[in-house]
């Protein structure tokens, strides 16, 4: 197992080169301000942020091996630049270690009159980064507004200027949390418009959540177990279990921290194990390679859509399998990483489903399938 991990390691290294070639690719804007000139576009006027927090409602206590909470805290933003306003949103699950207070701060510092071309976008996007360390979720929410924006000055959606067939969407799994047996049935049952769902797992009634969910459907499932597991052998004989359930996929089985252990799992089980909590940059692609199978990345841990597209080229260029995943958040966010889908195997975006007070319009899922709004930027429309 430790030679095998040790060649992976090096064969990531020969393909570095090629990776920061081709996978560390920009947003592809900078050559779209000529095409943005043919509505009239004119540079030199001043970009304005405003954002305002917003608590979401869940329909359901989500309950993973790590707690239960009812609410998530979310901070909305807009980018307006000559009449028209690009949304974002930052959503801050307790784990992440953001808050209202955090991103408030950090938007705080965000200067963006000192920019006078919205497509400025390598340029604008460095200097968000720069203002501070992590901050990820307050990155996004400026990530996916200027995109919203940028979108909306070219009267063109994101996964058309990124050249994605939007037919090519995946569908989207359907959490069930962790519950009581009875809970976790009616909660299947709910989720009857969907074709995947995914249990969430990693307390002692794994079994008894599976066999809840398959007594009223016979769908296809995949599990997240957010690091619940703590021995190998018992995880290998429970994923064993799995197959025969007709899982398809493991996400972080394992301690993000429990390397070898995660390596060795990947290497004898019978499922692919993908990697959630283990990676959030593109900087970290290099560490779960030949660790996972595959990568399951979200646009509030890695800062916003220019770096998951980054993410997901770096991961797909090694041969990883990729997931667009999503936090508890408006359609908003949600919709921004719906435009990534066509690049995906599987796609688990459904955080907007699981809430009461949507204020955006997004997305739609018919019949299990994401279907993207063919309306400019990242197609939401405020409620």
């Amino acid at each position: 197992m430790g030679q095998k991990h040790n060649n992976n390691r090096r064969d990531f290294l020969k393909t570095a080169g090629l990776i920061a070639g081709s996978a560390f690719l920009s947003t592809g804007t900078k050559g779209c301000a000529k095409t943005n000139n043919r509505r009239g576009f004119s540079v030199g006027k001043t970009m304005n942020l405003k954002f305002t927090p917003y608590e979401l409602q869940l329909k359901h206590a989500f309950t993973l091996a790590s707690g239960s909470r009812t609410t998530t805290p979310v901070m909305l933003t807009e980018i307006e630049y000559d009449g028209v306003i690009g949304y974002g949103e930052a959503s801050m699950p307790p784990y992440l270690g953001e808050s209202h207070e955090t991103v408030r701060k950090f938007l705080s510092k965000v200067e963006l009159n000192r920019f006078k071309d919205p497509f400025l976008t390598e340029d604008i996007l460095d200097y968000i980064n720069a203002i501070a360390p992590g901050n990820y979720a307050a990155k996004a929410s400026i990530d996916i507004a200027l995109h919203d924006l940028l979108g909306k000055l070219m009267e063109e959606p994101w996964y058309r200027i990124w050249g994605f067939n939007p037919d090519d969407t995946p569908d989207t799994s359907f959490t069930i949390g962790i519950d009581k047996p009875d809970v976790v049935k009616e909660k299947t049952l709910e989720a009857a418009p969907y074709s995947i769902l995914k249990v969430k797992m990693g307390r002692d009634n794994d079994r008894e959540m599976i066999n809840s969910v398959r007594s009223v459907t016979n769908k296809s499932l995949c599990v997240d177990v957010n690091q619940g597991w703590k021995d190998r052998g018992e995880a290998l004989e429970m994923i064993h279990w799995l197959k025969e359930k007709g899982i398809v996929f493991v996400e972080q089985p394992m301690p993000k921290s429990m390397v070898e252990d995660i390596a060795w799992l990947t290497q004898n089980s019978p499922l692919p194990i993908i990697a959630d909590e283990a990676l959030q940059t593109v900087d970290d692609i290099k560490n779960v390679f030949g660790v996972y199978s595959g990568v399951n990345i979200k646009l509030m841990k890695c800062g916003g859509m220019r770096a998951a597209r980054q993410m997901a080229l770096a991961a797909k260029g090694l041969g990883m399998k990729v997931m667009f995943g999503c936090m508890t958040e408006t359609s908003c966010a949600v919709t921004a990483a719906a435009q990534l889908s066509p690049m995906a195997d599987w796609a688990d975006l459904d955080g907007n489903l699981l809430i009461t007070n949507d204020v955006f319009d997004g997305l739609k899922i018919v019949e299990g399938r994401i279907v993207l709004p063919d309306r400019p930027g990242i197609g939401v429309l405020e409620k």
